[in-house]
């Protein structure tokens, strides 16, 4: 996988960290990015980012009603 460095001026406000984690979040979010990916992104472990993930409700899972019919068999 090829990987690209981008260099932003930050509002002073938003600390390089936040910014990370929130380019992180929102990458996996709108599907541009695996979870572990976004957890590169943002700095954090897998399982570290899961726990964000969590607390802003942000599903890790997104089957639809009848992809999830189609999983359990129903």
């Amino acid at each position: 996988m090829s990987t690209s460095a981008l260099t932003i001026e930050l509002p002073p406000t938003l600390s390089q960290d936040e910014a990370r984690l929130l380019l992180g979040v929102k990458l996996f979010e709108v599907g541009k990015v695996s979870v572990g990916q976004a957890a590169k992104i943002a700095g954090f472990s897998k399982r570290a980012f899961l726990d964000i993930l969590a607390r802003q409700q942000i599903p890790v899972f997104n089957y639809t009603a009848e992809d999830l019919r189609e999983e359990l068999g129903s």
